[in-house]
């Protein structure tokens, strides 16, 4: 027998041991002189920003990034493990943060390796090109690739896309301030109940709700791009049957991100095929109901929403829905006197992996 995977606190891609409305991100710090470099991902959903902090006060626009994004593991190079008064800074504010220190041969600089891998792009999605102006940045995302390969032993190739932004687009908050506002959890017993987030979270589905924990972390300081949400925001209240046509379709539409991710990843089970297939029956239907949108953003999303319909026709084509129901069936009764009065997460029986059947069911 061989090792397969290491799992991590921000290498976990199991569904039953994360947040369905939070990312599990993973950052890499870069640290040379007094500058930083910094990649952050999340395997489970396949997103990956990166940005580098050259500015005054640097450790304290690095730990707003830190808290911005709350990961679960950091990774460092040596110069960061070796500052031991920044780092103990780090573990005091944020002491449920896992902290790797990852060898320095792999925060490569070859950004034109990285250039053919990745498509990397900017907040708007254009595509960046002065990539040797950005090298911190790149060294920091060369780490984290490095760190994600080694630990998942795959390429990991549904990460095809990386996302450079500016520090200084977003209202830098510190921690103490996140902490007092209760933005995203309270600051007496870390629940979310009673903050920002929950009075606000009304959405429909986990990736919205990731991504407004998303939004309510990174406040925008550009005007334009503020009046644009506030008029899609506007649209969507005064148009109360339009928003209504969206919220019925997008509650049938489950997490297309984290499914995809476990189908790129390979461990995907033909249940979850059959639901990530479902959830994309619906995007055209949406796309539909978004084309009689007026305001600029709402635009927007219809007209980069991608239908997807290749994928749902793959899986179409290769997976029958009673089939799979059919042998669902079979395994449930043949093992049903295994059952016992309630499934845990991790019961086994006669070769028979219990949760499967206890989530198809």
């Amino acid at each position: 027998r061989g090792v397969v995977k290491i799992v991590t606190p921000g290498t976990v891609v199991e569904s039953n041991m994360l947040e369905e409305r939070k990312n599990n991100y993973i950052m890499a710090i870069y640290k040379t002189g007094l500058f930083y470099g910094i990649a952050i991902s999340d395997i489970s959903t396949g997103e990956f920003y990166s940005s580098q902090i050259k500015e005054t006060r640097n450790f304290a626009l690095l730990l707003d990034e830190i808290a911005r994004f709350a990961p679960s593991e950091l990774i460092v190079n040596s110069m960061m493990a070796d500052s031991a008064e920044e780092l103990n800074k780090i573990k005091e504010r944020f002491p449920q943060t896992y902290i790797t220190k990852f060898k320095d041969e792999f925060f490569s600089d070859d950004y034109k390796t990285t250039e053919l891998r990745y498509d990397i792009i900017d907040v708007k999605g254009n595509k960046v090109k002065n990539l040797d102006e950005k090298i911190l940045a790149i060294m920091a995302i060369n780490g984290l690739a490095e760190y994600l390969t080694q630990t998942q032993m795959t390429s990991l190739e549904y990460i095809n896309k990386i996302t450079l932004y500016s520090i200084s687009r977003y209202m830098s908050l510190d921690i103490n301030a996140r902490r007092n506002l209760e933005v995203t959890e309270k600051m007496r017993d870390k629940s979310k109940k009673g903050t920002l987030l929950w009075v606000l979270d009304k959405t429909s589905t986990s990736m919205g709700g990731r991504l407004l924990r998303r939004w309510l972390n990174d406040p925008l300081i550009d005007v334009i791009e503020i009046n644009k949400r506030l008029d899609s925001v506007e649209e969507l209240k005064k148009e109360i049957i339009f928003r209504g046509e969206i919220i019925e379709n997008l509650k049938k539409v489950y997490d297309i991100e984290r499914l995809a991710g476990k189908m790129s990843y390979g461990n995907g089970t033909p249940r979850d095929m059959i639901t990530l297939k479902n959830s994309l029956s619906k995007l055209p239907e949406i796309k539909q109901i978004l084309s009689m949108g007026k305001s600029s953003l709402i635009k927007e999303l219809y007209e980069n929403l991608d239908e997807l319909q290749d994928m749902y026709d793959l899986i179409d084509k290769s997976i029958v829905d009673e089939v799979v129901r059919k042998i669902y069936r079979m395994q449930f009764k043949r093992h049903q006197g295994c059952l016992g009065v309630r499934l845990t997460e991790r019961s086994f029986c006669n070769g028979v992996n219990l949760p499967v059947v206890q989530r198809f069911y």
